[in-house]
This record gives C-alpha cells, structure tokens and sequence, in this order.
C-alpha cells in the first residue's frame, strides 16, 4: 500500500489565478500513482468480498491482490506485474514482493506493523524490492511475474544490445494500427508520422507489423540533426524494406537528409533506389543550398527486386574511409565509385531526415513499402567493412504477446470438505473493454484442480474509476477441501484489448 504520509499535491500552472511564487518556497513531490490504483484494487474487494460473505452466509474468505506470487501457479502466456495485478500484457522486468494482507505475511516487512485487524504503515514508504523469495509463484509457462506487480502473456525478452555508436534506431514493431514511432538511441529523436502512417500487420519481417509508406503522403521526419551527420568518420546506416508491388519504372528513397530530389538536387545526402533498379548513394559538396555537386556518387549494377520480398539494404563506411553498399548482407558491385575512398567528407545539409520521401516533400520518389528496424550508427568502431548476415531480431528487449494464457492459484486448505464456492475479482480494462466470461473467465475447484468448474461472472458496480468488480456465487464444484481458482484470458492484443486482474477473493 502507497505511504499516504509523504504524499505532496502537484499545482498545475491553471490553478494559480495571479501573482509569482519563489522557486525556493515550493517543495513539490510526484508520487507513483500505481500505488494508489494497487490500494483502491485492495479496498475494493475486501469490501465486496465481506458484503458478500455475510449476504451469502459462507464461512471463510480468502483474497489474493497479487502483492507477490503467493497465491499464482502454472501460469499459462500470462504475467503477474508488481502493480499487483495479473494480465497477458506485461512490459518491464521481472519482480516480486509480499502478499495478503495476514500477519504471517506482513509481521516481518521492515516498516510495517500488523496488530490485530489493523495494519500500519510508517514513514518510509513500501520498496518492493522485486526479487521472487518466500512463498512466491511456483511454476508458470510463458508467463513471468512483472515487476509492475501483474501477470501477462507479454512475455518481456531481451534481444542484442544496439550497436556502437547508435545515433538512431527505430523498430516497426508496434500494434496494428499504431501511429508512435520512438527512436530508441540515446538521442531519443522525435519523429513525426506525416500522412497517417502507421504500423500495419499485413507484413511483418521480425515481428508481426512493420511501418507501411503508401507511397504518396505516408512518411516519417525529424528536424536536420547531427544524428545524421558523419562527416570523414565511419558510419552504418540499414533497414529492412519490402515493396508489395515493385515497379522498376520510378525511383524509391529509402531514406534522406537533402541530396537527391525529384525535381532539384540539394545539400546534403540520400540512399534510394533509381528508375534502373539500382541501389544509390549520393552527397553533395554543399552543406547548405543546392548540392553543387556529388562529392559521393555511388551506384551499383543493376539488381533484382522481387515484389513481397524482404531486403536488407545497408551503407557503411569503415575505418579505412571506404564507403560500401550492401544487399542482404553482402557488398554489391559498382557502376559508379565517385568519393568510395578516402574518407570523403559527408555534406550535413539542412533540411530535415526524412524516410521514404525525398528531402523536397514530393511524393514522385516516394516508394510503396514497408519497412523495419531502421538503425543509423556513427563514430569510431560504428562502422562496417565485411560482408555480414543481417539482423534478425530487433535491439533492446522486446515484448511478445499471446492472445490467451491464464494462471492459476496455490491450493488454499479448506477447514471442512466444500461442495460451493464464490468469488470476487478486480481487474482493469487498460485497453479496449473485456467481456467477462469470454476474455475473462474464471473457474473453480475444491479438488487440487482436479475438476475445475466453470463459473458465469456478474458485473458489479465499479468501485472507483477503472477499478472495475464481477462476482459468482454458490458454484457448485466437485467436493474437496484444496481450493483453487483459474482464470484465462483471451482474445487479448497489445494496445487494443488489455485487461489486468486486480485481486481475487474466494468464499466458502
């Protein structure tokens, strides 16, 4: 639970109607709001759960808010967050803490202090340290606890670091449909998504979307920066690309920091494929104004491009000072070497990078096309000399989604054979709205989960905004006295329908 006492109220800047206040005077505190959410969950069940002991004249209860694994087993494509709540989308690390609220569990926790039915916390706030001890989750599949405090089947694994020197790295890797675009270097560039561009699921070369250009107003930019700029140094710049319908007549910028134009050249640098299917790079001798002319003007021989096909296409230059371009790993040959060698000097320009358009704006020599895991890297050792096998996973950690999992509890011991059984649950709808008994479903056994009987949940009221509640009661279940609940979930997608359960109480 949040430590209330600390707590300070951010003043937003509409709530000061006049005059000035001096920087030393304030003393203002962010607080994380999880917390709060996580004890809001907490109330509510407990609450709903003792209305709902004493209506229907059962003896016991027992709740699990997911503070830890305690009472979360066998796990299937799902994830329990250090929120405290347990779903199938779960980014970040994973942790654990403690569990319900029972003087076994919390007698021990530095700060807290349990007497009775009261607990209280002390000055110093909660600190989950997240590390899965005690009597935690015992086994899961595909469904590792979050340090958020919630179960998921985003299952969070970790892919290559990036490479050195990266000055911008974007990955086409988000919902269908999605219009962020985050630059995951250190510089954190903004990029803008010009014509409604969006991640689309049609094609997918690491995961199962990538960032689709129509070829007319469909683009990414970001303001001129020296992101971009690679002057005499060694550099990399690649992508994967794939045109669904290749036409050879017209020519394609993948990417471009002024340099070539549909009508006039200019300062500055681009990688794109002309109207005679080869692949081209092009500097200027100009930083700024038009290009003057091509200090870089390299061109390879004719290639074959295949429509639906993915390419890996790639320039470098290493630390000899020889630029070289690739194709799927491999050094094309040339038509053109002009300013290969010699570490030639790299215009800067200054109009904004630009992928899948030329630096003019004109969507003559913008391709149709959908792309992945941009990377542009620069300085000593960023560069590139050999032949390579392209990447095949995305930088960083990657979050992979299953539509279905569940989890299930550790057995709770009865005090006398039960053949009924109730429950509580809350959970969050923190994407798109869930059915009850279809996307959340839960069962109930008194049997060791020997035979779990499937239980019709009814929505309760919300207990606050986004804490939403549903119940069963007197499920009949195959006598027993180990008691366990299972809840599955389905049809669950990142960004479109997530749902996270909050906590569960059982009654018999």
């Amino acid at each position: 639970m949040a430590n209330y006492k600390d707590l300070k109220y951010i003043f937003p800047a509409s709530s000061i109607a006049s005059g000035t206040i001096s920087n030393s005077r304030l003393s203002i505190t962010e607080f994380d709001d999880n917390k709060i959410v996580n004890d809001i969950s907490t109330l509510a069940i407990r609450q709903a759960s003792n209305e709902n002991k004493g209506a229907y004249n059962t003896n016991s209860m027992y709740v699990d808010v997911f503070q830890d694994n305690t009472g979360y087993t066998n796990g299937a494509n799902t994830v329990r967050s250090s929120d405290e709540y347990v779903s199938t989308l779960a980014p970040g690390a994973l942790n654990n803490s403690y569990t319900d609220f029972s003087s076994s569990n919390f007698g021990s926790v530095s700060n807290w202090a349990f007497s009775g039915n009261n607990l209280t916390i002390n000055s110093t706030p909660d600190n989950d340290d997240g590390k899965s001890s005690g009597t935690g989750i015992a086994s899961n599949t595909n469904a590792p606890r979050n340090s958020s405090e919630y179960v998921s089947t985003a299952v969070l694994t970790s892919g290559p670091s990036l490479p050195t020197g990266t000055s911008f790295y974007l990955r086409g890797d988000q919902a269908n449909g999605s219009t962020s675009f985050t630059d995951l270097s250190t510089n954190s560039l903004s990029i803008t998504g010009n014509g409604s561009i969006a991640h689309s699921n049609n094609r997918g070369k690491i995961g199962s979307t990538s960032i689709y250009f129509d070829g007319s107003t469909k683009h990414l930019s970001m303001a001129n920066n020296s992101a971009f700029h690679f002057a005499t140094g060694e550099f990399k710049v690649e992508m994967w690309v794939n045109f669904p319908n290749f036409d050879g007549s017209s020519s394609k910028v993948l990417m471009s920091q002024g340099g070539w134009g549909t009508a006039t050249d200019y300062a500055g640098w681009t990688f794109w494929i002309d109207s005679a299917e080869k692949l081209n790079l092009n500097s200027s001798s100009n930083n700024t104004g038009s290009h003057g002319s091509w200090s870089v003007n390299m061109s390879s021989n004719v290639l074959t491009w295949n429509s639906n096909t993915w390419y890996h296409c790639a320039i470098a230059r290493n630390s000899n000072g020889e630029i070289k371009i690739f194709r799927d790993g491999t050094q094309v040959s040339y038509s053109s070497t002009t300013g290969q060698a010699n570490s030639t000097d790299f215009a800067e320009g200054s109009r904004d990078f630009r992928i899948g358009m030329a630096s003019d704006g004109t969507a003559a020599s913008a391709p149709t096309m959908y792309v992945d895991n941009i990377l542009v890297t620069k300085g000593s050792g960023a560069g590139r000399s050999a032949n390579f096998t392209p990447d095949t996973s995305h930088y960083g950690d990657t979050l992979t989604t299953n539509a279905t999992g569940n989890f299930i509890s550790n057995a709770i011991t009865a005090p006398s054979s039960t053949s009924k059984m109730g429950a509580i649950i809350t959970y969050q709808d923190q994407a798109g709205t869930n059915t009850l008994n279809t996307d959340i479903v839960l069962q109930l056994s008194a049997d060791n989960g020997s035979n779990f009987a499937t239980a019709t949940l009814t929505a309760m009221p919300d207990f606050a905004s986004g804490i939403k509640m549903a119940k069963v009661n007197d499920l009949s279940v195959t006598a027993g006295t180990q008691l366990k609940y299972k809840i599955s979930f389905a049809n669950q997608s990142s960004g479109s329908k997530e749902a996270r359960i909050r906590g569960v109480s059982l009654q018999y």
